[in-house]
């Protein structure tokens, strides 16, 4: 991966975060990952509703390995984010909570914030919703080692 600093303004960390999303990373291009949002310390990224998604036709309920993915991503961006530079990362840890059933038809959006950061571990914590951010999918805490200083 191409280390480079991310810009010091909202748009400009937005599209270049959007970029690696699509291009650097195929298999957030694949299930339809979008970073919508980014702060200093914090990524929103959205998981658009998709058939090929669902684990349990009966219900339309989408997969946990997709709602993983989605978490994973989020606080790897949120990590990028707090650090000020796209650099190789390796999630050590990632424990979620699946709260209640995601509703068929829905995107999942996931907001992640890196809180705390030491010299080569950060820590992130995540929610996922449909919407109402009060009423969660699922909530999340994870450790990211960096692989380089």
């Amino acid at each position: 991966m191409s280390d480079f600093t991310l810009p010091e303004d909202k748009a400009g960390r937005l599209e270049r975060c959007s970029v690696f999303y699509t291009e650097a990373v195929p298999h957030n291009h694949a299930l339809g990952l979008r970073l919508v949002d980014v702060a200093a310390s914090e990524a929103t990224v959205e998981l658009p509703y998709a058939d090929f998604l669902v684990g349990n036709p009966e219900t339309g309920v989408l997969a946990g390995g997709a709602v993983t993915t989605l978490i994973d991503a989020t606080c790897g961006t949120a990590v990028f984010l707090k650090v000020g530079r796209l650099m190789p990362i390796v999630t050590l840890d990632l424990r979620i909570d699946y709260l209640r059933p995601a509703r068929p038809g829905i995107s999942l959006t996931c907001v992640a914030e890196c809180y705390r950061m030491t010299r080569q571990v950060a820590f992130v914590r995540a929610l996922v919703h449909q919407g109402d951010k009060s009423n969660p999918v699922a909530s999340s805490q994870g450790t990211f080692m960096k692989l380089e200083e």
